[in-house]
């Protein structure tokens, strides 16, 4: 198990590198505020889950490795 954890991690520092801008730098270039910014990063982060979701099952993860690397996935996609 730690292995997976391991390897897990591994693929996570190395797909964040590859990404591209985080929803909330995409938010701020477009200038929005309020209620369309809510809802820009809403549907940002379900297709952010939906993406790292895919990602997981393609790198055939389960369980904690799972876990922790759509956690971290969603994270760096939707930014802070």
């Amino acid at each position: 198990m730690t292995k997976t954890l391991l390897a897990a991690l591994a693929l996570i520092s190395m797909t964040s590198f590859a990404q591209a801008q985080s929803c909330a730098v995409q938010a701020g270039d477009k200038k929005l505020a309020g209620a369309a910014k809510t809802s820009f990063l809403t549907k940002c982060e379900k297709d952010a889950t939906a993406t790292c979701d895919k990602q997981a099952a393609d790198r055939k993860l389960a369980g904690a490795a799972k876990t922790s690397f759509t956690k971290k996935c969603v994270t760096d996609s939707v930014g802070s």
